[in-house]
Formats: structure tokens, sequence, C-alpha cells
């Protein structure tokens, strides 16, 4: 058996862990996927929102930016009553607005790629913590690009949300330096 991140401890969180966590990721759906999840597990562990996951994905249109910003009053009612994603109303509506923010930065960048990956020069930060311990919960860029997103106007992306959030799309690598992943590159 492969040594892995000491939270990888459940079939759901080793596939995720395996294949996702700290790989680069380069398309705008996907980060808008990871930009809504991680605001609606704010709170909460992660695993219940992967739970959720599939759920999110029918009920947002697949995280279609596009789609996702035109949510009506009427349609963020019609989320809030479905038991299969966090029915917490800051979190829905924070979708949506985060949504129109999202495509603003595309129109303004070319790309929420773009915007997102010149936080790191375009390069992934490889960490090797070597204990869980060790691995901050925020960083300095993490901070920047919270009072960024804040001052375009989205919310749940508060510091420690944004460095999950860069952990999640490849920006940060934090696997620790025994786990197989981070002997992989």
């Amino acid at each position: 058996m492969p040594s892995r991140c000491a939270w990888a401890t459940t079939p759901l969180l080793v596939a995720y862990h395996d294949t996702e966590w700290g790989k680069p990721l380069h398309d705008d759906v996907r980060l808008f996927e990871f930009l809504v999840l991680e605001g609606a597990q704010a709170g909460l562990r992660w695993e219940t929102v992967l739970r959720k996951r599939e759920r999110y994905r029918e009920l947002f249109d697949r995280f279609d930016p596009l789609r996702v910003a035109g949510y009506t009053p009427r349609r963020i009612e019609a989320l809030l009553s479905d038991p299969g994603i966090v029915r917490n109303r800051l979190k829905v509506v924070s979708a949506v607005t985060n949504a129109r923010v999202f495509l603003s930065v595309q129109s303004e960048f070319g790309s929420f790629d773009a915007y997102l990956w010149r936080y790191v020069a375009g390069r992934p930060q490889r960490n090797r913590p070597r204990t869980a311990e060790h691995i901050p919960v925020t960083t300095p860029v993490a901070h920047a690009l919270s009072k960024d997103l804040r001052a375009r106007g989205c919310s749940f992306v508060g510091p420690t949300i944004c460095y999950a959030f860069m952990q999640a799309v490849g920006l940060v690598d934090d696997h620790l330096a025994d786990c197989f992943c981070a002997t992989m590159l």
C-alpha cells in the first residue's frame, strides 16, 4: 500500500487525494467548480462536500459560470430546497455572485486560469512538508488572492478558503514528503 498524506482516510478522500489534490488544473469550468465547492465547504469537512459533488454538478449546470451567473431568486430558492447540496443561503447566493465575478475576471484576463496562475508566476509551488502540522492553513499569496477576489465582489473567499482552493487546483502542492504523489513529480 503506498504512503499517502494522513488526511486521505476514506475511499472518497483517497480517490480525491490520488487523482486531484495538488495537481495543476487549467480548465476554467473546473476552476469555477472548485471555487464554489471550497466556499460551500467553509465550516464543514471536505468529505461532506465531496459526497455532494455530483449533485452540485447536476444542480449548478455542470458549473457553467455563465449559466450560474444568470440564476434568479426563484432558482436560488429551488437550490435551497435540495438536500443534495449544502443548503446555506449565503453560500448558494455566493456561488451566483462569484460566477458573475468569475466572468468579469475572464473578460479582463482572457481566462480565470490566466488570472489565477499569475499568483504563482505560472508554476505550482511544490512544498514537501514532513508532517501535516507543517502544512499552513494560509499564506501571504492566499491572502493576496483573497483580498483581490473580495475587492472584486466575491464572498466565501477568505485566506484559508483561498489556500484550500490553491491546494485543490494545484497552485500549491502540499503532499507530504513521504507521500507517493510527491515522489511522482
